[in-house]
C-alpha cells in the first residue's frame, strides 16, 4: 500500500491485520471462498503435531482434550452466530451436516411432504435434499422457487424451509427472522445455511427462532481448506431427534462398545465418527481472532468497504453490471458484478495480485473481510481492475482456459 485512504484512519479493526499472513503484493477479496491464514495457526498446528500427537500419542485424547474438540470449537462458533451454549458442534462437512439436520427436521414433521428452498440456495444443499428424498422414498417433494417467492410459498404442506442466508453468487441476504416466523406460523421448521454468514455478518439464531443451521469453517472463519463445518440444533429439538448417521461418537457411551445404539443427550448426538483432530485444532485456533471482536463492528466496516467498491467500480469500470442488491442492508459481505468475459477478467486480475473468484455463467465475486482488508486496498484493487478492462489485457489464451476450480 503506497497511501492510506481517509476512511482507514478511524478503522477500529485495523489492529487485526497483523493477525493474518497475507502474501506481499496481494489484495485478497476472496475470503468468502477461502479465508486467509491467521498468523498464529501454523505454530499451533506444529504444537498439536509435534507435542500432542508426537509426545502424548494416544494419551492426548484425554490429556489434551482432543475428544472434546467438536463441542469446544462449536461453542466458539456459537458466540458468533447467536447460539446458546450447548447448541453448536463442529464436525464433518457442510453437505453431511445438511443431510443430518434435514433428516432430523423431517422426522419432526412426519405428516408433511414438502421441502421448500429457493434458486439462490447453494447447489450442494439441493443435491443433498434430492438424495435424501429418494432415499426415504416417502413421497417427499423438493420445491424450489425464486428467492422473492419464498414467503408466499410457505404453506401448510411445507415440512421444512431450507435456505442459505446469503446467496453465494450475488450476496443477497434473506431476512432470517421474518422467514423463520412465517415458517413457524405455517407449522414448518426452518434450516439455515450460514456458509456465507458466520464470521461475516451478525447472526442471531436464537433471536430468529431458527430450528437448525449449518455452515462451513473455511470461509470467513479462516479455518483452512476443508476445515470442519458446524451444525446447530435448537435446544427444544435436541432430545427429540437423532442423527441419521448413527456413529459411535453420537452414542451415549462410545467406549462401552455396546452393540445397540443409544444417542447421547444434547448436541453431541449429532456427531458421527472420530473427530478430525488436526483440522479441528486449526479451526479452533483460527477462531482466536474473533475473541475481542464485535460482529457489529465487522458489519459496519464491511458495508463501508463494499459501498466504496461499488462506487469505484461503477465510476471506473462501466463494462461491469452490478449483480448484488444495491441496498447494503440487503446483502452479505460480498459484491458481485456481471461481465460476459468475467472468467478471463478474473484470471487476469488474479495474475495482477487481486484475488477474487468467478461463478458461472458470468459472475465475478468479491468478498470483503474487514479483519484484513482496508479501504485503500479497495481503491487499489479497482484501479488494477480498471486498467485490465481498459487495455483488454484479459483477452489472452491463458486467461480463457478454464481450471478445475473457478
Amino acid at each position: 500500500m503506497t497511501s492510506q485512504h481517509p476512511y482507514d484512519l478511524n478503522d477500529v479493526l485495523s489492529s487485526k491485520r497483523g493477525a493474518f499472513r497475507i502474501p506481499e503484493g496481494v489484495i485478497y477479496l476472496d475470503g468468502n471462498s477461502l479465508g486467509v491464514l491467521p498468523a498464529h495457526v501454523p505454530a499451533r498446528l506444529s504444537e498439536v503435531i509435534n507435542e500432542e500427537w508426537g509426545t502424548s500419542l494416544i494419551r492426548a485424547w484425554n490429556t489434551h482434550s482432543w475428544i472434546d474438540l467438536p463441542v469446544r470449537t462449536g461453542a466458539r462458533i456459537g458466540r458468533l452466530i447467536g447460539a446458546p451454549a450447548g447448541t453448536v458442534v463442529a464436525c464433518d462437512s457442510t453437505s453431511v451436516n445438511v443431510f443430518k439436520v434435514l433428516s432430523a427436521a423431517l422426522s419432526l414433521r412426519p405428516g408433511r411432504k414438502v421441502i421448500l428452498s429457493d434458486t439462490g440456495n447453494f447447489p450442494t444443499d439441493l443435491y443433498v435434499a434430492s438424495g435424501l428424498k429418494q432415499l426415504l422414498d416417502k413421497g417427499l417433494e423438493l420445491k424450489v422457487v425464486a428467492p422473492e417467492e419464498v414467503k408466499a410459498a410457505i404453506t401448510e404442506e411445507v415440512a421444512v424451509l431450507m435456505l442459505t442466508e446469503v446467496d453465494y453468487r450475488t450476496g443477497r441476504l434473506h431476512d432470517m427472522k421474518d422467514l423463520t416466523r412465517a415458517a413457524h406460523e405455517a407449522g414448518a421448521l426452518a434450516i439455515w445455511d450460514l456458509a456465507h454468514s458466520a464470521g461475516a455478518i451478525p447472526v442471531d439464531l436464537a433471536g430468529a427462532g431458527a430450528d437448525f443451521a449449518v455452515g462451513c469453517g473455511y470461509k470467513y472463519l479462516n479455518g483452512g481448506p476443508g476445515a470442519p463445518a458446524f451444525l446447530y440444533v435448537a435446544q427444544e429439538h435436541q432430545d427429540k431427534v437423532a442423527s441419521p448417521l448413527t456413529g459411535w461418537m453420537g452414542h451415549e457411551a462410545p467406549f462401552a462398545f455396546d452393540l445397540d445404539y443409544r444417542p447421547v443427550s444434547g448436541i453431541g448426538r449429532m456427531t458421527v465418527g472420530t473427530p478430525a483432530v488436526l483440522s479441528l485444532s486449526g479451526l479452533h485456533a483460527a477462531l482466536d481472532v474473533f475473541e475481542d471482536v464485535d460482529m457489529a463492528d465487522i458489519r459496519k466496516q464491511s458495508i463501508s468497504l463494499s459501498e466504496l467498491f461499488i462506487a469505484e467500480v461503477e465510476a471506473r469500470c462501466p463494462q461491469l453490471v452490478l449483480a448484488s442488491p444495491r441496498d447494503p442492508q440487503a446483502r452479505g459481505s460480498q459484491v458481485s458484478f456481471r461481465f460476459e468475459e468475467g472468467y478471463a477478467v478474473m484470471q487476469a486480475l488474479i495474475a495482477a495480485g487481486v484475488i477474487g473468484d468467478f461463478r458461472a455463467p458470468d459472475v465475478m465475486r468479491f468478498g470483503f473481510t474487514p479483519l484484513y482488508l482496508s479501504h485503500q486496498d479497495v481503491v487499489d484493487a479497482v484501479g488494477i481492475l480498471a486498467r485490465i478492462l481498459e487495455t483488454e489485457s484479459w483477452n489472452r489464451p491463458e486467461y480463457r482456459t478454464r481450471a478445475k476450480v473457478t
